[in-house]
C-alpha cells in the first residue's frame, strides 16, 4: 500500500488580518504543547536530536527557535485555520 495524503483543499481560502495574527499565537501554543509532552516523556534540551539520550535542540521557548522551525509551526497553524474555514466553520473572536 502506498500512502497518498489527501488534505482538505485550502488553496482558495483567504485568512483576514485578525486571523493571520492568531496564527502566531497558535504556532507558539503548538510548540509549547509539543515541548511539554516531550519533557513529560523524559526529553531535555541538547545540541542535536538524540533518540537514545532523549535530547532535542528545539526544547527551548518558541521565541528562541530558529526561524525555519517557527515557519513550520506557523504553516501548521495556518493550514488548520484554513481547513476549519473550508469545512464551513466560522472563526469569530468573542466580544
Amino acid at each position: 500500500m502506498v500512502y497518498d495524503p489527501q488534505p482538505i483543499a485550502t488553496t482558495n481560502v483567504q485568512l483576514d488580518q485578525e486571523i493571520l495574527e492568531l496564527t502566531e499565537q497558535l504556532a507558539k501554543n503548538a510548540h509549547d504543547n509539543w515541548a511539554r509532552q516531550r519533557i513529560a516523556d523524559g526529553w531535555s534540551h541538547g545540541p542535536r536530536r538524540d533518540q537514545d539520550k532523549k535530547e532535542h535542540p528545539s526544547l527551548v521557548p518558541y521565541e528562541k527557535l530558529p526561524e525555519e522551525e517557527k515557519v513550520y509551526d506557523r504553516k501548521a497553524a495556518m493550514e488548520t485555520l484554513k481547513a476549519m474555514l473550508a469545512l464551513g466553520y466560522r472563526i469569530d473572536k468573542a466580544s
